[in-house]
């Protein structure tokens, strides 16, 4: 049975090699250039077939080396070695079939010995040093021994030998360079990342503290119109009581008895509710101490069933007076059940269900206030609790965020999950006292 299997791509080299890659075969075309003008118009024509064969092979090679540098590889990157003997070979052909230890070839040598240094460790450079100048000392004796021969032979090994040491110095310098700035390069990247991480993260922190102050501003706006109106209806129903107090005193008959003492249930009604409205309104407490988490909704309610709809909607409580304490402020968890009912109002519709629960769960007091509205669509649930986002046509998208803000500061968790056509839950577990006390040990002391 054949079986096939995915062929793994040639390995890339890294960028700095490649970089000194391409000044090597740049040298290599330039040598082969020169190498052609020499034999073939030289001072040596006769040996032009010999020095053209020689470099046509050359030309392969370098040829090769340049296909493999266009796929961002480096040709027998892992035989240095065997490249340099093939090179010291390959200018010692050349130089015994133009002019012997006197042909232009010879300075090949520093060329191969340059771009080995610029490609391979030290150590493969001289390796390769030494393999040139035993491809020039083979030359020099297969060639006539003149004083003048042993000079030049050795005063090209001793080029070549320095030439060595140079290139290869200079070579190790800028790698040295250029590791020092690829390092500082990724550093700067780094940095710039995190730079960029910050600046998101101070943005979110900015736009979520201006989301408080408005929605602070909001609610503050709302408590002195609410103060307003029930200080200008306070005046008049203080007056309409006093009437009736007088008619009540007249000694009426039973109609009118009757009559009367129902104006004067409904005026208590109104009273008790601008009572409500004006506990509503005063100015926030932001001192912490025991609450009850029984209080906290009942106060919710209240407030809560003079919202629009809030009557035609069945609204059930199941929130024991034996539950634990919480240490927090009042206020702000009235706030926090008084938004949560509303959106459950706005999620309802006419006869819809809202119930309210709170239990002990260990250390905590989990509330949840779930209602089988619409539901919320699952691909927005996510963004539920972040700043001006809201499902509402009218909606300021501050509410969830504020009630978020607010559990956080007390210690807790708010979440939510919902069914599209089912309905929405939203939770909130907050620690008891005897839970903060755990959180905080040194208190007690």
């Amino acid at each position: 049975m054949l079986r096939w299997s995915r062929i793994a791509p040639p390995p890339v080299e890294p960028k700095l090699e490649l970089a000194t890659e391409a000044i090597a075969v740049s040298i290599r075309w330039f040598g082969l250039a020169i190498g052609v003008l020499i034999a073939n118009f030289g001072p040596t024509p006769s040996s032009a077939s010999a020095l053209n064969i020689i470099l046509i092979l050359g030309l392969g090679f370098t040829a090769l080396d340049t296909f493999f540098y266009s796929r961002s590889r480096v040709f027998l990157r892992n035989d240095p070695l065997f490249i340099s003997g093939l090179e010291a070979i390959f200018i010692g052909l050349l130089c015994y079939y133009d002019a012997g230890l006197d042909s232009p070839f010879r300075f090949y040598y520093l060329l191969s010995l340059i771009c080995c240094a610029i490609r391979y460790s030290p150590r493969i450079t001289f390796i390769t040093c030494g393999f040139d100048c035993l491809s020039y000392g083979i030359l020099f004796l297969i060639s006539s021994s003149t004083r003048q021969d042993v000079s030049v032979f050795l005063l090209t090994v001793v080029i070549l030998i320095w030439i060595t040491w140079a290139a290869s110095a200079m070579a190790r310098l800028l790698k040295r360079a250029g590791e020092e700035l690829r390092k500082l390069n990724t550093e700067l990247t780094e940095s710039s990342s995190l730079l960029e991480m910050r600046i998101t993260e101070r943005t979110r922190q900015l736009e979520e503290s201006q989301g408080q102050v408005l929605h602070q501003e909001k609610m503050a706006a709302f408590g002195l119109l609410a103060a307003g109106i029930a200080h200008e209806v306070g005046n008049p129903l203080t007056s309409i009581s006093s009437i009736v107090q007088m008619l009540e005193h007249r000694d009426p008959d039973a109609y009118m008895r009757e009559k009367l003492t129902l104006v004067n249930t409904q005026l208590a009604r109104i009273q008790v509710i601008l009572r409500e409205l004006i506990t509503f309104s005063r100015p926030a407490n932001d001192r912490r101490g025991k609450v009850s988490i029984h209080n906290v909704v009942m106060e919710a309610m209240n407030i809560a069933k003079y919202y629009k709809g809030g009557q035609s909607r069945e609204i059930t409580v199941a929130v024991p007076t034996s539950l634990p304490t919480i240490e927090g402020v009042h206020d702000q968890l009235v706030q926090v059940i008084f938004n949560l009912i509303l959106n459950a109002i706005d999620a309802t519709s006419k006869g819809g269900r809202i119930e309210i629960i709170a239990v002990q769960q260990n250390d905590h007091i989990v509330c949840t206030v779930a209602d089988n509205g619409h539901g919320i669509d699952p691909s927005v649930t996510h963004r539920l609790f972040r700043p001006y986002f809201t499902t509402k046509k009218h909606g300021t998208g501050l509410g969830l965020f504020v009630i978020r803000r607010i559990i956080e500061a007390h210690r807790g968790t708010v979440s939510v999950s919902s069914e599209l056509q089912q309905g929405t839950t939203f939770t909130a577990k907050l620690p008891t006292v005897a839970g903060v006390q755990e959180l905080n040990p040194a208190r007690d002391s």
